[in-house]
């Protein structure tokens, strides 16, 4: 939703990536407990311990945080 409510093509192209970053990575990581694919490390986003992974994935979605606040101060001129 917010990709497709981003003032520019830059915040749809950055809100796309990030938000699928974010799924691939709880994808594959549920994978590997039901034993579909062959473990690989990655950790779950907002779970799994391991600080640096918890600093990227905040720091993710502070960006798309930013993002939907650039789509309602552009509402707002």
């Amino acid at each position: 939703m917010i990709a497709r409510r981003a003032p520019d093509l830059l915040g749809q192209l950055v809100a796309i990536g990030l938000t699928s970053g974010l799924i691939l990575q709880a994808f594959f990581n549920i994978s590997v407990a039901i034993k579909l694919l062959p473990a690989k490390g990655i950790t779950l986003p907002f779970v799994s311990a391991g600080g640096s992974s918890l600093v990227v994935a905040l720091a993710m979605v502070g960006i798309l945080l930013n993002i939907s606040e650039q789509v309602e101060t552009a509402g707002k001129d």
